[in-house]
């Protein structure tokens, strides 16, 4: 894989990369669907995710809803799959932009990383951190770095010996440290994650 060799030139970090098989990126087409199971998933262990976004489909027969057919699905509904009022309100807000707005990934995949994050936020209930995701896990994108995410900063922790009481000197150093791996920050996420034993769902 391309990505090793220019990982591979930070030591600590190729020691992890050493130790597994390379990771791969996959596209995927249904944007939407993608945003709302992540929504359902915040919070939840994987499991309990899992059955409350089963539940979810049951509503419409297993199979994803297009956004029209959530919009027209009473939030009680939505709520007795499982979803808090707050994510029920969230899913039907998806829906509501991808009829206004659109969420063709042939229109994202002409953005930036930053564009798709500016674009996609506008939506209460999606967040920075669950842009970063779409942009690794469903737009294949090989240059994102996950700032905020606890398991990739708790394995940074581990690897490099931070220090994160301050704050702000904190994510700088993460910042610093992942500026090396870049155009490949996904691919050292994955990694980092795989270690850890903890990559989202």
């Amino acid at each position: 894989m391309s990505y090793i060799h220019h990982l591979s030139k930070d030591k600590k970090l190729k020691k992890i990369i050493d130790h597994q098989d390379p990771q791969k990126l996959v596209k995927r087409k249904n944007i939407g669907s993608w945003i709302i199971a992540s929504i359902i998933s915040q919070q939840l262990s994987t499991r309990v995710a899992d059955v409350i976004y089963q539940r979810y489909l049951d509503l419409y027969n297993g199979k994803d809803p297009d956004p029209r057919q959530i919009l027209d699905t009473p939030p009680e509904k939505l709520r007795s799959a499982g979803l808090s009022r707050g994510k029920a309100s969230y899913v039907q807000n998806v829906a509501r932009f991808e009829i206004k707005e659109g969420l063709d990934p042939k229109k994202l995949n002409r953005m930036s990383n930053e564009e798709v994050i500016s674009y996609l936020t506008q939506i209460k209930g999606v967040g920075r951190w669950t842009v970063e995701m779409l942009l690794m896990f469903a737009l294949g994108r090989e240059d994102v770095f996950a700032l905020d995410d606890t398991g990739i900063q708790n394995a940074m922790i581990r690897l490099y010996g931070l220090d994160n009481s301050d704050k702000k000197e904190f994510r700088k150093q993460l910042l610093l440290i992942s500026d090396r791996w870049s155009p490949y920050r996904t691919y050292a996420c994955l990694h980092l994650w795989k270690w850890r034993d903890n990559t989202p769902k």
